[in-house]
């Protein structure tokens, strides 16, 4: 059996970074690893100039996600499916960068943000092996974190506490069908015999800004399209 610390994530808004410039951001559709990894980070009182630290804490753990299908009952008794909403937020920066490879900046630019609204997410972590950070860590962490944990950016708070349950099991699959509530598509980094996406969300500690792929394994569910 393994030990699993399961996580909710859910509040008004999310948003959860793919690669952008500063006049475009989107997010995906659910937490990319660099997203989960910052808000770890930020409950363990990790700072952004503590590369060690953050490099033993991306090397601790593996993770999956699972989009939650909600649905909700009607008046009429009749029931109906929770849909995920992607909307953009348009407004204007200041001195925004150019780009990510350097800190020159330039004059007011319009930007536009993506966010998820009626999003809610479950996320199963564990240990790899000769873990430096364990899930005792992490545990304590999200249940009295450092800093303010947000689903994303500042700007999403978070409505209910991140820590769920821990739970043994033989792996993140079943683990996950022991959490409310059931159904949904689940994106694992363990290796399985389904349909394989490729994501670009693996932060390069020590080089800020930049980011490998990794391969994740779609299980079950809708797949939410990109």
């Amino acid at each position: 059996m393994k030990d699993f610390l399961i996580l909710k994530l859910h509040g008004p808004m999310q948003a959860w970074g793919e690669h952008t410039f500063e006049g475009l951001r989107p997010s995906a559709n659910f937490p990319t690893r660099s997203g989960l990894l910052g808000l770890l980070g930020a409950c363990l009182g990790i700072a952004r100039n503590e590369r060690e630290r953050l490099q033993a804490l991306a090397d601790s753990v593996g993770m999956a996600v699972r989009v939650d299908k909600r649905s909700m009952t009607n008046k009429d008794g009749t029931s109906r499916v929770l849909r995920m909403v992607k909307i953009t937020d348009y407004h204007t920066v200041k001195d925004a960068r150019e780009n990510y490879a350097g800190l020159k900046s330039h004059e007011t630019i319009q930007t536009w943000r993506e966010y998820l609204y009626d999003a809610e997410f479950t996320v199963a972590l564990w240990n790899q092996p000769s873990a430096a950070v364990t899930l005792d860590d992490l545990e304590a962490a999200v249940k009295r974190p450092f800093f303010t944990p947000y689903l994303g950016r500042r700007s999403c708070p978070i409505s209910r506490p991140l820590f769920l349950s821990r739970i043994l099991s033989s792996n993140e699959l079943e683990a996950l069908k022991m959490v409310t509530p059931h159904g949904g598509t689940i994106y694992s980094e363990e290796k399985a015999d389904v349909r394989m996406k490729r994501v670009r969300d693996v932060p390069l500690i020590h080089q800020p800004r930049q980011f490998v792929g990794r391969n994740l394994y779609v299980h079950g569910g809708e797949h939410v399209p990109e």
